[in-house]
């Protein structure tokens, strides 16, 4: 059975009611299937336009919606996936590998979800430990080596916070990921295609150009961390989503991403094959502009880009 958020279900009543007219038999139903498809393609329009930040917080975690391995396999070529840090193991809440997206070679690194509940304690619910954020650079480096450009998939509740992780340096891990990532020869390519939370989507965040899918977020705080803290409570996790400007629209705006991808109607676990055809081209477009300036004035963009981010002012004395 396909999960249904609350604010979807008027769309499902709908659909149900078209799907049973249509199983009607030796009754021809068509004008009026007809009338209620268009009714409901209204109904789509309607809910999936005016979406508000906590809803859009619920597609990005949608048990459904496409993984970073869904997308690589959709858009990339010859997908060979590389393991381990070279230092402690291999963590399987992030992939990555060579492979050539339309022609083009690319180190593609993902952050990778389970779908159910085998899968996500295999994946551990895409929080990456430290040998994780110590692979992607790994495979970053090897990238710089071989003049490839990087593309990274972002989808993390955060980096994970058991004592195992900070034992064996986490803070450390993302921190060094941060620098490296500024000062990489290459082009990088970076896209929120679910949730980007905290310090475990900045891990692998840091490049030329910050995309997002629109109906993801991305966030120094999970909504309901953030309400815990501010009231105590779960319950002000809608006024918390709203307060703290996660959504693509709201990043757009104040210049903390590049570029918003389209997702299919009603989100990107509507259509899999669609939701991917999009996250290529715009990434191949993003790729064609950077590809064609020199390493000096890349690395001089990218940090100009960051510096920047935020206001910097005095407080009246």
């Amino acid at each position: 059975m396909p999960v249904i958020l609350d604010f979807e279900k008027p769309i499902a009543e709908l659909e149900n009611k078209i799907k049973g007219m249509q199983s009607v038999a030796n009754v021809d139903l068509s004008n009026e299937v007809s009338a209620l498809e268009q009714k409901l393609e209204q109904l789509r329009e309607e809910i999936y336009s005016k979406l508000t930040p906590w809803q859009k917080v619920q597609l990005a975690r949608h048990p459904e919606r496409p993984r970073s391995l869904d997308y690589i396999e959709r858009f990339c070529e010859g997908f060979t996936e590389l393991h381990g840090d070279r230092l402690f193991g291999d963590d399987h809440a992030i992939v990555g590998g060579f492979g050539k997206i339309d022609g083009q070679p690319f180190m593609v690194i993902g952050q990778q979800k389970g779908k159910d509940t085998k899968s996500n304690l295999y994946r551990n619910f895409g929080m990456p430990n430290p040998e994780g954020y110590r692979k992607a650079m790994r495979l970053m480096r090897m990238a710089a080596k071989f003049n490839r450009p990087v593309l990274t998939l972002i989808d993390t509740p955060g980096a994970f916070p058991g004592i195992e992780a900070e034992e064996r340096g986490q803070a450390e891990a993302i921190a060094r990921n941060l620098l490296e990532m500024s000062r990489l020869p290459i082009p990088i390519i970076c896209v929120v295609i679910g949730e980007g939370a905290s310090g475990g989507a900045l891990g692998i965040g840091v490049g030329d150009k910050l995309l997002m899918m629109e109906n993801t977020w991305y966030s120094v705080i999970a909504p309901e961390s953030c309400s815990s803290i501010l009231w105590r409570s779960w319950e002000y996790k809608e006024r918390a989503a709203s307060a703290l400007k996660l959504t693509a629209d709201d990043l757009l705006k104040l210049n903390v991403i590049d570029r918003i991808i389209k997702e299919p109607m009603g989100g990107a676990n509507r259509d899999y094959d669609l939701a991917a055809q999009f996250v290529k081209t715009a990434v191949i477009a993003e790729f064609k502009n950077l590809s064609a300036k020199p390493v000096s004035a890349l690395l001089d963009e990218r940090i100009d880009k960051y510096s920047k981010m935020g206001f910097w002012g005095e407080m009246n004395k």
